[in-house]
């Protein structure tokens, strides 16, 4: 290993290639440290070390999602830091690297929604009610100015009791939008109506909301934004993808995050509790890829069946249309599972479900955002399981 010092932050690498100042080893106390490694290919800029392999990598693969059996033989004070989370790899092929030399702590943060329509109204109902202990305040805008007016009202006069400790909401302007931790676009084109023949619902809608978020990537470019862009319209695999290139380079692609893994967790769970023979998913399951058809559910990352969970797979993938058979539609579940729950689990540090930057695609899976960066989990990984991501993973590609 080779160690340095660059202002007060310790710095290591396993390769002798930085112009850093050269130390010979890290204090004890070390309670934070920034591997460096340049990474070829489709590779974030920076991301939280959580297993040893992830030292030794050249670029972002697949094979990030499972743990490996090498044996690495790392220093003792390392190994703990990688356990405790505390280590950031920052790939130096980036020019801005070394901006990325923080460590940020966990407190309140500003949260601002584009868009009240059904999906961005409910979300709003939920972030107010849970976001007691992480948001701070909730800025709102709307082409409508009465749905501004209308939801500023209500929203403040909703209140427990006896603790006044609800985050406030605000209408905003247009320009203000980016003036936040983290930027929330639900705006949409148009949902296919009731009764329609669309087969897949979410993919119809990305040629429409590909052009809606367009102007808002360039919006977040222009005013070099830090925060998280979270995409909760459809389908938000693609979005992302699109607010990525669209944001010509100014946006890290571990900035962008899309919420819609997370109602697709909570249809499995919700059938898991209505079929036994799915019961192992509802604490030993796993839920994987898109916003929709290409969707994984495995039923158990311990005893994996594959037919058992492509059958739970087909239920969560099609419980939207049974929500539409009643004639309404699906939207308060996402709006709740994959937006509000998931975005306070997001600024809370804790594991949720969302779709992030893996080796050049956007995709889903159990993660969390903590000081030292994205952490997303590796598992003892099934090798059918292994190949249904990686398929899903191609097609996305």
């Amino acid at each position: 290993m080779f160690y340095y010092k660059y202002n007060d932050k310790y710095l290591f690498s396993i390769k002798d290639e930085y112009n850093f100042t050269k130390i010979n080893s890290i204090p004890h106390d070390c309670q934070e440290l920034y591997y460096l490694n340049y990474l070829t290919g489709n590779s974030k800029r920076a991301f939280s070390v959580n297993h040893p392999s992830d030292l030794y990598i050249n670029e972002e693969s697949l094979d990030m999602l499972r743990v490996n059996d090498i044996s690495y033989d790392l220093p003792e004070n390392i190994t703990e830091l990688i356990d405790k989370r505390k280590i950031k790899a920052v790939n130096t092929a980036y020019n801005d690297y070394a901006d990325c030399f923080y460590m940020d702590e966990f407190k309140k943060r500003k949260v601002n929604i584009l868009a009240l329509g059904d999906v961005g109204s409910t979300l709003l109902i939920g972030l107010k009610l849970l976001g007691k202990d992480s948001i701070s305040s909730i800025g709102i805008y709307d082409r409508s100015l009465d749905k501004i007016k209308r939801w500023e009202y209500e929203m403040n006069q909703t209140s427990f009791p006896f603790d006044d400790s609800l985050p406030m909401v605000q209408g905003i302007n247009k320009e203000e939008l980016f003036d936040c931790d983290m930027f929330i676009f639900c705006a949409s084109k148009g949902v296919p109506p009731l009764g329609s023949q669309v087969a897949d619902v979410r993919m119809a809608q990305f040629e429409g909301n590909a052009e809606l978020i367009k102007e808002y990537a360039l919006m977040a470019a222009d005013c070099r934004f830090k925060g998280i862009f979270a995409v909760l319209s459809d389908p938000v695999d693609q979005l992302c993808q699109t607010v990525l290139r669209e944001s010509r380079g100014v946006l890290a692609p571990e900035q962008i995050k899309g919420y819609g893994l997370g109602v697709m967790n909570a249809r499995a769970l919700y059938y898991s509790k209505r079929f036994n023979k799915f019961s192992m998913y509802l604490k030993e399951g796993r839920a994987f890829g898109p916003h929709g058809k290409d969707l994984i559910i495995a039923n158990s990352i311990r005893d994996y069946d594959d037919e058992l969970s492509r059958e739970l797979t087909k239920y969560a993938v099609e419980a939207n249309l049974e929500v539409r058979k009643t004639g309404f539609k699906p939207y308060i579940a996402p709006a709740l599972s994959s937006g509000a729950i998931s975005i306070i689990y997001t600024l809370e540090g804790k594991y949720h479900y969302s779709s992030n930057y893996l080796a050049g695609v956007y995709m889903g899976a159990k993660n969390r955002n903590l000081p030292s960066g994205l952490d997303i989990e590796k598992i003892q990984m099934p090798d059918k399981l292994f190949e249904r991501i990686k398929k899903t993973y191609n097609k996305l590609k």
